[in-house]
């Protein structure tokens, strides 16, 4: 299956953001994947709205990657100014927000869905990434 930049993309009113954002959800009704995978568009200036995905309510961990552009990460009262290639993790609960801090527009890839655990220890990429946060486990002193 392919799917084009831009293709099935509409205009969204997040959390009381400044304005809308132009949103493409990728492969709706056609992933068995348990999150959603969107492509975000802000304006110059757009935000999503401050707003949390509280634990009594559905909760929701939400992630963020900029691809293109620079914006600020509000996050539970602490700020994270970002550009292309840093990503962003709003855990269930915590209160966030996103603006475009650019002159064009912020494209951003968000990953979001209820919070679970899924093994993936016998790949070698999971192997790799685990070495790569915690260089003493890759050590074989350490193994």
């Amino acid at each position: 299956m392919l799917e084009r930049r831009g293709s099935y993309a509409f205009d969204y009113d997040l959390h009381g953001g400044s304005a809308p954002v132009r949103m493409q959800w990728l492969f709706h009704g056609r992933s068995e994947l348990p999150v959603a995978v969107q492509v975000w568009e802000l304006p110059p200036g757009g935000t999503e709205g401050m707003h949390a995905h509280a634990r009594e309510d559905r909760p929701l961990e939400e992630l963020y990657v900029i691809m293109d552009g620079t914006a600020r990460m509000h996050l539970d009262g602490a700020s994270h100014d970002l550009a292309a290639g840093d990503a962003l993790l709003a855990p269930v609960g915590s209160e966030h927000d996103l603006a475009n801090t650019g002159t064009g527009p912020l494209r951003v890839l968000v990953v979001w869905g209820e919070p679970g655990t899924a093994d993936y220890s016998s790949f070698g990429s999971w192997r790799s990434a685990n070495t790569a946060r915690n260089p003493a486990v890759g050590t074989p002193a350490a193994r």
